[in-house]
């Protein structure tokens, strides 16, 4: 059977109507997991936009909504910092979601060990709950990414290597750019999910959102490249991303 990829595209007016048409979405596909599976899989990533989306999900009217104990939270990428760290992507979620409702299944990338140590741990941590055999890979049921001015996503980044490596669930990079040790689930793992939720706010965004929808470019970004076998590539963005 072929594959094939289902895509759509919600333009909000506001970052508030984007965090709550992402909230929807997120409920919508806990719902349909938990009566698939009896449970919800989902990968949180980092940065502005998932952080207002984490705070909503922790308000009564979205909270009462997804029943926690049934929800499995694992995380797209981490910077290699202590998890109380400002710049942990752990720390946020934590702060702003994890601790806000009865969240009991997380499981963070140990972005304080060495970084190599730290992929391996996590890729071995994904093959065990997911009961994987050699050369498979997990399915989420939900992955949540933003993208970046220069089009990176998780954190693949453009010009470095991590973004061409097939053979890995979890790697470790340096970004030489920004000069930071990062842990990434690879491009592999992130195309084998049920669906994927890119959420992109902000007129500074503009330029290169309007390259990674462009269908018909070669895909030379890594968010472009972000395409779900089988499974739904949902991109929500805000007008000012839209107008530029």
């Amino acid at each position: 059977m072929p594959s094939s990829t289902q895509l759509s595209l919600h333009v909000t007016e506001t970052p508030e109507d984007l965090a709550a048409l992402a909230a929807n979405l997120v409920i919508y596909h806990c719902e349909q997991a938990i009566a698939r599976n009896g449970r919800f899989t989902l990968a949180l990533s980092g940065g502005t936009t998932p952080t207002n989306l984490f705070r909503l999900l922790a308000t009564p009217q979205y909270r009462s909504r997804i029943p926690w104990e049934k929800v499995l939270f694992y995380w797209v990428d981490e910077r290699c910092v202590d998890p109380d760290h400002p710049d942990s992507n752990y720390r946020v979620a934590r702060d702003a979601l994890l601790h806000q409702v009865e969240a009991t299944k997380f499981y963070r990338m140990k972005g304080e060990l060495d970084p190599a140590e730290a992929a391996q741990a996590y890729e071995n941590l994904l093959r065990q709950h997911f009961d994987l055999a050699p050369g498979e890979f997990p399915r989420f049921d939900c992955v949540l990414l933003g993208m970046g001015a220069d089009g990176h996503t998780a954190s693949l980044f453009p010009e470095e290597e991590g973004i061409n490596i097939r053979d890995r669930l979890v790697v470790d990079q340096r970004i030489r750019k920004l000069k930071s040790d990062r842990i990434t689930l690879t491009l592999p793992v992130l195309n084998n999910a049920r669906c994927c939720i890119f959420m992109v706010q902000g007129s500074e965004k503009h330029a290169v959102l309007a390259q990674a929808l462009n269908l018909l470019a070669t895909p030379d970004l890594p968010a472009q490249r972000v395409r779900p076998v089988n499974g739904e590539l949902i991109w929500v963005i805000d007008e000012a991303a839209r107008k530029g």
